[in-house]
């Protein structure tokens, strides 16, 4: 079909930038809200949700309504909740955090399937026009982290004062990543893609047999547990995903804290934490166009190993860095790094998932991946980490986290550093997988 790579690129750009509007930045305003003490449940209720909802929307993908189309409707919901959540950001400076809690959830419980969505949309579309997957999708799927970044720089550098609209790298506390305004432009965007989703081609559903209770309900992609190499997938998949929110949820609060100390406060990273962490973002972008090559050439577990202990170093070097020379170039090695750590786990762990499931279960399998990775594993994850960092640091006068001594941040980023760490090296020994290097798409 002319130009579907092009149509996917621009839903790729629009579902991630939608995310990046607040992901990263969104520790920023809750601290200053009055929130700050639960930043952690901001990030678990996605995991918590993403136990759920992808593996619902993946069933009624399957089954009911054509993926496009069920794309469009979760971006709706989503983003008129983000909506709201200006509007109460905008009317009151400290919100009714039961209520906020409450908007929050009901967003991130329609965004998050669209995660695995957009997966089944791209993955459907491409190989009904007879592409190959394996090669065709990470140079569609890098313009979703390009999205993620602009919106990312967007916020960063947009500010409201004084009525008036205007953008800046300076020091100035009314600029977006400091804001409700982040989730004004995340609620926007999502306005904007759901009227692009009623515009692609369909993802036909295809017509099935009459099966069991339990395979009407889409329970079916369970029994993938049966199969060791699939069961020590998705436990390793769910053990990794702990680490997939961390440095999302406390990454900017750390770097903005910089700003409390006289030395580091005039600092490129304190003033723009989220500009800075942006750095991960475009490494990124650049490692997923590494995934074909490595995938083919290595195969999943190596290719899961490298992400694994990226992890490491990512959490070694925030914990060893800060924003100030020659420290910042830690900073700018672990972003660095995260390409390698999200993009080898996360896009090449959806294609094989995709590979090695059955055509009637993919969605719904692509759900369970979610569900594992972003589900049990980034929910338990982020709340560990909460609790380790309210443990060791607190919110002062001036709205910074801070540390309770000086070397309690550092000590919090070795802590996680070292649970990345038993990860990787128990995952070496117990995934079994073999791999059959080949220039042809790897089968099974």
């Amino acid at each position: 079909m002319k130009n579907l790579k092009l149509r996917l690129i621009v839903m790729n750009f629009l579902e991630f930038a939608v995310w990046g509007a607040y992901l990263t930045c969104m520790g920023n305003y809750l601290g200053k809200a009055g929130m700050g003490d639960v930043i952690a449940w901001f990030y678990a209720i996605q995991g918590i949700v993403s136990i759920f909802m992808p593996t619902l929307m993946g069933i009624v993908a399957d089954k009911y309504i054509q993926p496009q189309r069920l794309l469009g409707i979760c971006h709706f919901i989503a983003g008129a909740a983000m909506i709201v959540l200006a509007y109460m950001g905008m009317t009151n400076p400290m919100p009714n955090k039961v209520a906020f809690i409450a908007i929050y959830t009901l967003s991130v419980a329609f965004y998050m399937p669209t995660l695995a969505l957009s997966n089944t949309v791209a993955f459907t579309l491409l190989k009904d026009n007879g592409m190959d997957t394996e090669k065709d999708f990470p140079p569609i799927r890098v313009f979703g982290t390009i999205g993620f970044i602009a919106t990312m720089w967007f916020v960063n550098c947009a500010v409201i004062d004084n009525g008036s609209f205007g953008f800046t790298l300076g020091e100035n506390l009314n600029k977006f990543q400091y804001t409700y305004m982040q989730f004004m432009v995340s609620g926007l965007l999502s306005f904007v893609l759901f009227l692009y989703c009623f515009t692609l081609p369909q993802c036909k559903l295809v017509k099935k047999e009459s099966k069991s209770l339990s395979e009407q309900l889409g329970l079916s992609a369970f029994k993938l547990f049966k199969t060791k190499k699939m069961a020590m997938f998705f436990i390793f998949s769910a053990m990794l995903g702990m680490s997939l929110q961390v440095t999302n949820g406390f990454a900017t609060p750390y770097l903005t804290h910089f700003k409390s100390d006289p030395a580091m406060a005039d600092t490129f990273g304190a003033n723009n934490a989220t500009m800075l962490v942006s750095l991960s973002q475009i490494a990124e972008a650049l490692c997923i166009l590494l995934i074909p090559f490595f995938l083919k050439r290595y195969g999943i577990k190596v290719v899961m190993l490298i992400a694994m202990f990226a992890w490491v170093l990512r959490f070694f070097f925030f914990g060893a860095g800060n924003p100030a020379f020659p420290g910042v170039i830690l900073i700018v090695l672990s972003c660095l790094v995260y390409g390698v750590a999200f993009d080898f786990f996360n896009v090449s762990g959806g294609i094989f998932v995709d590979k090695e499931c059955e055509p009637d279960v993919k969605a719904s399998a692509q759900g369970l991946f979610m569900l594992m990775t972003n589900g049990l594993g980034a929910t338990i994850g982020t709340l560990a980490a909460g609790a380790i960092v309210n443990s060791l640091c607190h919110w002062n006068e001036e709205g910074f986290l801070v540390g309770n001594t000086a070397s309690s941040w550092s000590t919090a980023w070795y802590i996680f550093a070292a649970f990345a760490l038993v990860v990787a090296v128990s995952f070496m020994f117990l995934f079994k997988y073999k791999h059959v290097r080949s220039d042809e798409p790897i089968k099974h």
